[in-house]
């Protein structure tokens, strides 16, 4: 799904939460659940949309309807291979809009 998609859908209410995963690195990549499974948030290349800070995905974000939003943190075990993992990891809501806009 890319923006665009992800407008349209949201605009009509199909998305029921949007995911901001961060990753080693400062990386934080964007899901959107819809239809009960995540669909990642792809560039205009086609790539997932790489985002570099809550910040930065909010201005991405900016024209979207409030929606649920959350910020997702891995388990670094998820990311180790062959390693079971003890949790799932941190789940944080946090607001589509900035407080300062």
């Amino acid at each position: 799904m890319n923006l665009p998609d992800l407008s349209i859908h949201a605009q009509a209410g199909r998305i029921a939460e949007l995911n901001l995963v961060s990753l080693e690195g400062g990386i934080y990549l964007l899901e959107a659940w819809m239809g009960g499974r995540a669909h990642p948030v792809l560039d205009s290349r086609g790539a997932t949309l790489k985002l570099r800070s809550v910040e930065h995905a909010r201005d991405v974000l900016q024209d979207l309807p409030v929606l649920p939003f959350f910020l997702l943190h891995t388990s670094v075990h998820d990311e180790m291979c062959g390693m079971p993992s003890a949790n799932n990891g941190l789940k944080v809501p946090i607001s589509l809009h900035s407080a300062w806009s």
